[in-house]
C-alpha cells in the first residue's frame, strides 16, 4: 500500500516542482494579466470536462473491475465525440454575444480550449483505466510523461520561440496532453482483445446514474474553488487574478499529499467489499494526510514575503496574504479529499454531491460579501470557509456510516505500527 502511495507521491512531487517552475516562468516572463488569463482558460476547460466525465471521467475507476474494456471504450469514445459536438454548437452560438462570452473565455482562446478539452478526455480516460485496475504505476509514468513535456514545452515556447501570452502555457499542456495519451494508447491497446458484448444501454445507464452524482459534485466543487476567480475579474484589478492565480496553485500544490493518498484509496476501496476495512483504511489516511499537509503548509507558511517576491517578481507581493489565509482550508480540503474518496470508493458519490451543494452556499454568501470588500484576501477567506464546511458534512455521514468517533482521528499507537509495518515492507 505504501509503495503505491510513495510512487504516486512522488509522481505528485516531480508535478509540484515543474509546476513551480511553469508558476515562476508564467509570473516573471508572462506577468500577472497573461498569467491570470491563462488561469481563465484552464479554468473553462475544467468546466467543459465536467459533462464529458459523466461518462469518460473518474467514474471508471469504480466500473473497470467490473466491466469489460471494449463496452467502457466504446461508450467513453462515444461520449466523447457526443460531447464535443454539443460544445462546438454552443461555442458558436456564444460568439454572436462577444461580451459575454469573453467575460468567460478569453478573446481568441475557443478553439484552443476545445481542442485541450478533447485531448485530455483521452487522456483521462487511459489515466482512469489503469487506476481501476490498480495498475498505479502505470498510472503514474502516463501522469509524469505530461508534466515533465508540459514544461519542457514552455520552456522552449517562451526562451525559444519567444512566446510570452498565455498560449505558451496552454500551448504546453497541450503537447504533454497529447504525448501522454499517446503513449497510454501503445500501453492500453495490447488488452483489448475480442469479448462478447455486453448491453451497450444497460452500462450507459448504470454509468450516467453514478456519473451523474460524481460530476454533480465536481461542477458544484469546482464552482466552490473558482466563481472567486470570475468576481475578482468584475470586482478588482486585472493582475489581481494571476495574484491569487498564484497563490492557490501554491498552496493546493502542498494538496499533493491529500490526493496521492486519495487516489490510492480510491482504487483499493473500488476493489473491496468489506465495509469495516474500507472505514480502517479511510481513517488511517486520513490522519496521515492532514498531518503531512500541515507540516508542508506550515514551512511555507512561515516564509517571508520578500521570498515571494524574489521567486515570483514585485506583481506578486500580496501572494503570501492569499497563502496565509488559505492554508487552514487546504488542511480541511486533505481531510475532505480522503472522505470524498471513500464516499466514490464505496459507491455512494451522492454524499459528494451533498457536500459540494453544502460547500457552495457558503461559497455564495461569503464570496459576494468579502470579494467586494477585501479583494483578493476575500476569495482566500472564502475559500477556507467553504472547505471547512465540506469536511464538516462529509465528517457527520461517515460518523453515521461507520460508527467513527473525533477523538478516533488522533493517531494511537496502532496508526504508528501499521506506518512502520508499511515502510518496513518497502524494503
Amino acid at each position: 500500500m505504501f509503495k503505491k502511495i510513495l510512487g504516486t507521491g512522488a509522481a505528485r512531487a516531480i508535478n509540484v516542482l515543474t509546476q513551480l517552475a511553469t508558476l515562476i516562468m508564467g509570473t516573471k516572463l508572462l506577468g500577472a494579466v497573461e498569467w491570470g488569463k491563462a488561469f481563465i482558460a484552464q479554468t473553462d476547460i475544467t468546466f467543459l470536462l465536467i459533462g464529458i466525465e459523466l461518462v469518460a471521467g473518474s467514474g471508471l475507476v469504480y466500473f473497470t473491475p467490473r466491466k469489460k474494456l471494449s463496452t467502457l471504450m466504446t461508450l467513453s469514445y462515444g461520449w466523447i465525440a457526443f460531447i464535443m459536438l454539443i460544445y462546438l454548437l454552443i461555442f458558436n452560438i456564444l460568439h454572436f454575444f462577444p461580451n459575454f462570452f469573453h467575460t468567460i473565455v478569453p478573446e481568441g482562446y475557443a478553439w484552443l480550449i476545445l481542442v485541450m478539452t478533447c485531448v485530455y478526455s483521452f487522456h483521462g480516460f487511459n489515466l482512469n483505466h489503469f487506476l481501476g485496475k490498480e495498475k498505479v504505476a502505470t498510472y503514474n509514468w502516463l501522469f509524469i510523461t505530461q508534466i515533465l513535456t508540459q514544461v519542457t514545452m514552455m520552456a522552449v515556447l517562451i526562451f525559444a520561440l519567444n512566446l510570452r501570452t498565455a498560449k505558451a502555457l496552454l500551448y504546453s499542456q497541450l503537447c504533454g496532453y497529447s504525448l501522454a495519451t499517446l503513449v497510454g494508447w501503445i500501453v492500453l491497446f495490447p488488452s483489448l482483445k475480442p469479448e462478447s458484448r455486453e448491453p451497450l444501454k444497460d452500462c450507459l445507464k448504470e454509468m450516467l446514474h453514478y456519473g451523474a452524482f460524481m460530476q454533480l459534485s465536481t461542477l458544484v466543487s469546482t464552482l466552490n474553488k473558482r466563481l472567486s476567480l470570475y468576481l475578482l475579474n468584475t470586482h478588482c484589478a486585472e493582475k489581481s487574478i494571476g495574484v491569487y492565480a498564484s497563490g492557490t496553485q501554491v498552496t493546493e500544490g502542498v494538496n499533493i499529499v491529500g490526493q496521492s493518498i486519495g487516489l490510492v484509496e480510491f482504487s483499493a476501496l473500488s476493489n473491496t467489499e468489506k465495509q469495516q476495512r474500507a472505514s480502517l483504511l479511510t481513517m488511517r489516511f486520513m490522519k496521515l494526510a492532514v498531518l503531512l499537509t500541515f507540516t508542508a503548509l506550515l514551512v511555507i507558511c512561515l516564509l517571508p514575503t520578500s521570498f515571494f517576491e524574489w521567486v515570483f517578481s514585485g506583481e506578486f507581493a500580496d501572494i503570501r496574504h492569499v497563502i496565509l489565509l488559505m492554508a487552514p482550508g487546504i488542511v480541511f480540503f486533505s481531510a475532505h479529499t480522503v472522505l470524498a474518496n471513500f464516499f466514490s470508493g464505496t459507491g455512494k458519490p451522492k454524499y459528494n454531491l451533498y457536500a459540494s451543494l453544502i460547500g457552495f452556499s457558503v461559497t455564495l454568501v461569503s464570496a459576494f460579501i468579502l470579494i467586494p470588500w477585501l479583494g483578493i484576501r476575500g476569495a482566500a477567506i472564502t475559500t477556507t470557509l467553504t472547505y471547512a464546511s465540506l469536511f464538516i458534512y462529509q465528517w457527520i455521514v461517515f460518523h453515521r456510516i461507520t460508527g467513527s468517533r473525533l477523538r478516533q482521528l488522533v493517531p494511537v499507537k496502532d496508526d504508528w505500527i501499521w506506518v512502520t509495518t508499511e515502510i518496513k515492507q518497502l524494503f
